[in-house]
């Protein structure tokens, strides 16, 4: 045994555990009682415990020194391993495992506030939450930027400063592409009720269609659909409304394009730090392309629309292209998860803008429904009509993911340059989709994304799929011309 050996006996138990950690948040969300979630918040910490305590392990120094990597796989784990102790060791065991605590019950404190319209209930907890993260960025900074410290647990190497830049680039003409298309008159919506059963069934049968592996994960239901696990266990989720079965079947397919990026990672890596994705804006990636450039596309809408007849009967629409305006309708919402394509990053900016704000100590808490309201009046158009369709709307700032959300944008750019090199790679591609046969597509985005997991960075694994580096350009053109052709502009 080398001490790389060693290292990495620690490593695939630390992560074992960290599985394990995970199916109680996948627990949490599905099947949990209700009057559980103060025992969770505490097998939560508990568990945060232990996983922080083998993060900071005092042989690390030695084995970090000694350690020698013979071939770009090794490097690699190498490369995780130090980050991940850099980073865990700047944060108090205590912190750990009471922000861990704090999150797991602070979930069940926003669910109920979401349900009762009632902000004023939750903001003593988002205040604890947001106390409590912007002391680990503090220490995570080390009189750096404390934003960047967070973003960087989910995008590593990205800063906000970056990031505003490439938001600065695509808002311009995002705001003029979605004026032009509300000028225009608004495609027909479905018409009728949608059994929940069909709903559920249809999109089994689309999970299965774009490569989801039953055999190794389930779909279950939950409020705000998500993805958990790697490797061999990996689980999805996903809601229903009986008027709205796009709801239902964009989200499931939008996390089997998370769940296909960790069950694709090589089986070789498995349990090491490479074996996962390696950023959640490189997860993004995967998710968009799957929900908007593959299975939103006029071909694949035409296709869908036989599969939604056959199990609905008439849905009010019988003309394909009718049937992908209203796929790919753009009208005014307040939900971001619900959002067209056009709009979604408009969304994203918002919450980036304010969860900095929050973090710099700029905003307060107590004064967060303000600040929102008036950002999405000034963004959008029109005012939020109840908290669940403003403040309240997302899980992500009680569960303490500060950070998260520049991500979903940034996934979007790298969906946009992957689906330029996946079409210029695949000139048949739509033929393709037209037939519902998505193998093509997904098998390239398994060998040109999937296999590789934490091997790369995210933007090495970006410009090694696509050839150049990242761009926002490709998405700004996608976005154009997919929504000129179906608006007629």
């Amino acid at each position: 045994m080398t001490v790389y050996d060693d290292l990495m006996a620690h490593a695939r138990e630390t992560e074992a555990l960290a599985q394990v950690a995970g199916r109680l948040g996948w627990d949490q969300e599905t099947m949990m009682p209700r009057g559980a979630a103060a025992q969770r918040g505490e097998e939560s910490a508990a568990m945060e415990g232990v996983l922080h305590a083998r993060r900071t392990d005092s042989r690390f120094g030695d084995w970090l020194a000694q350690a020698e990597a013979g071939d770009a796989v090794a490097k690699a784990n190498l490369r995780e391993i130090r980050r991940a102790y850099e980073r865990a060791k700047k944060v108090p065991a205590k912190l750990a495992a009471e922000i861990a605590r704090v999150t797991s019950v602070a979930q069940g404190v926003w669910a109920e506030a979401r349900a009762a319209e009632d902000v004023a209930a939750f903001l003593p907890t988002l205040r604890r939450v947001v106390a409590l993260r912007q002391e680990e960025g503090q220490a995570l900074a080390q009189g750096g930027d404390v934003y960047d410290a967070l973003l960087d647990d989910y995008e590593p190497g990205a800063g906000a400063a970056e990031l505003d830049e490439m938001f600065g680039a695509l808002r311009p003409r995002l705001v003029a592409l979605r004026a032009a298309i509300l000028d225009k008159p608004q495609p027909a919506a479905l018409a009728g009720r949608f059994d929940e059963a069909a709903q559920l069934a249809l999109s089994r049968e689309l999970a299965g269609l774009f490569s989801y592996d039953f055999s190794r994960g389930r779909i279950d239901k939950a409020v705000h659909p998500f993805c958990s696990g790697s490797g061999s266990d990996v689980r999805v989720t996903t809601r229903t409304d009986p008027v709205d079965p796009f709801n239902c079947l964009y989200s499931t397919i939008h996390e089997v394009g998370h769940a296909s990026y960790e069950q694709n990672v090589d089986p070789d890596h498995l349990l090491t730090p490479i074996g996962r994705g390696v950023s959640m804006g490189v997860h993004e990636s995967q998710s968009r392309i799957y929900e908007n450039q593959l299975a939103r596309s006029p071909a694949f809408a035409g296709w869908l629309l036989g599969r939604m007849r056959d199990t609905f009967g008439d849905i009010g629409i019988t003309d394909p292209m009718e049937f992908a305006r209203a796929v790919n309708r753009v009208s005014n919402g307040y939900i971001r998860t619900e959002a067209d394509e056009v709009q979604y990053n408009l969304h994203v900016m918002m919450r980036f803008d304010l969860e900095r704000t929050l973090i710099s100590g700029d905003l307060a808490v107590d004064d967060l429904e303000a600040a929102w309201n008036d950002r999405f009046a000034a963004d959008f158009g029109f005012a939020v009509d109840k908290p669940s369709n403003g403040c309240l709307q997302d899980v992500h700032w009680s569960v303490g993911l500060m950070g998260y959300f520049p991500t979903y944008s940034l996934g979007n750019v790298y969906a946009g340059c992957l689906h330029a090199a996946l079409r210029a790679d695949r000139p048949a591609l739509d033929a393709e989709l037209a037939r519902g046969d998505l193998s093509g597509a997904t098998t390239w985005l398994r060998d040109k994304v999937q296999r590789h997991g934490a091997l790369m960075s995210p933007r090495e694994t970006i410009k090694a799929a696509c050839g150049a580096a990242p761009s926002e350009a490709p998405l700004l053109d996608y976005l154009e011309a997919k929504f000129s052709a179906l608006y007629d502009l």
